[in-house]
């Protein structure tokens, strides 16, 4: 699927060692997205995890489906947006509060970037090429990142 706005890295991922993946809905762009179908809980869960925060919390929905947006916290992963709706059912994400440009870009690690193509790959909805000159050029992994670096790096994966 693709939705308006903007995928940019930003802050520092303890996991993966390097800038981690943002969406800002409101920057002028195209955002090539995977999306999963999950139930409110399972939702619930994901984005407790991300957030940081205890599982098992119900997650109240109501002003990100009312609003198209709900913050809950000012970290990273702690804003809820509803990006639009496939099949008559919300497409929910989470991202931080800020835009793209309130924040340093940092780069994303070879690890990640592999993970978020392949995963993009695996949607099957646009080609290795497509993909790979997508995420080179996103803020953060341009100029540190190229299509051709992107493709080596899936090369590797199979």
């Amino acid at each position: 699927m693709e939705l308006t706005g903007a995928m940019y890295f930003a802050t520092e991922s303890p996991v993966w060692g390097g800038g981690r993946a943002f969406y800002d809905p409101q920057a002028a762009g195209r955002v090539l997205a995977r999306a999963h179908l999950v139930t409110v809980d399972q939702f619930a869960d994901i984005a407790a995890q991300e957030m940081y925060r205890a599982p098992d919390v119900d997650l109240d929905l109501e002003e990100v489906l009312t609003a198209g947006r709900a913050v809950l916290g000012d970290g990273r992963y702690e804003t809820l947006v509803c990006a639009g709706q496939v099949d008559g059912m919300p497409v929910l994400t989470f991202t931080a509060p800020w835009q793209m440009n309130e924040v340093q870009w940092v780069a994303p690690s070879a690890a990640y970037v592999r993970f978020l193509a392949a995963g993009l790959l695996y949607a099957g909805a646009w080609d290795l090429e497509a993909i790979a000159i997508y995420v080179a050029a996103c803020p953060g992994a341009e100029g540190c990142w190229s299509g051709r670096d992107v493709l080596d790096l899936l090369a590797q994966e199979a």
